[in-house]
């Protein structure tokens, strides 16, 4: 497969059977229009430390999309982490010397995951999925910031804080009661 990227869009071709993939990429400005809706995170801890370098800031500078690389499935509340053969994709062709992409591809070949990090935790005791928030047309940024300004994925907003919650809940006029995002009473 060949990955390339030109100025308005990342094409990766591929042979019989493979299926081919068109992104447009986004302007800088595009994405600026998604507005943070939570406040920053005001108690910043360091990023975890992932198994694999991985930076937002470039990947996201080509065009890529969290919906490309983070998938929600029916079975879990969280979003998902990309499959090794996701990365692949490019990174057959792209950077294939460097350390951490040897470290990927022998992931990929083996079939073994990845172990990332959790950056945002879901508190105990909350009930809480993004299928929701998706279909309600929430996006991405509103609440985990703009992520195409890190290059290491940290906690720069307060998401996870109750407060950040019914904040933004009450903007959209969305339910605030108790049972919407807490098992009531504990299960």
């Amino acid at each position: 497969m060949k990955c390339g990227a030109g100025a308005k869009h990342i094409f990766l071709s591929g042979t019989a059977g493979v299926a081919t993939l068109l992104v447009l990429t986004l302007t800088r400005a595009q994405l600026a229009t998604v507005v943070q809706e939570v406040p920053d995170n005001f108690a910043m801890q360091p990023p975890p430390e992932q198994p694999i370098p991985y930076s937002h800031q470039v990947h996201l500078s080509l065009g890529l999309t969290c919906e490309m690389c983070h998938g929600n499935s029916n079975a879990s509340p969280l979003m998902g982490f990309p499959a090794t053969d996701t990365c692949m994709v490019c990174h057959n062709e792209i950077a294939r010397d460097r350390p951490a992409i040897q470290q990927l591809a022998q992931s990929a070949a083996s079939g073994e995951a990845i172990e990332w990090e959790r950056v945002y935790q879901v508190l105990p005791g909350v009930t809480w999925a993004h299928e929701p928030h998706i279909e309600a047309g929430v996006q991405c940024g509103a609440c985990h910031g703009d992520v195409s300004q890190q290059d290491t994925m940290a906690m720069t907003t307060s998401v996870t804080a109750m407060a950040s919650c019914i904040g933004c809940h009450e903007t959209h006029a969305a339910a605030t009661a108790c049972a919407t995002c807490h098992a009531w009473p504990p299960e």
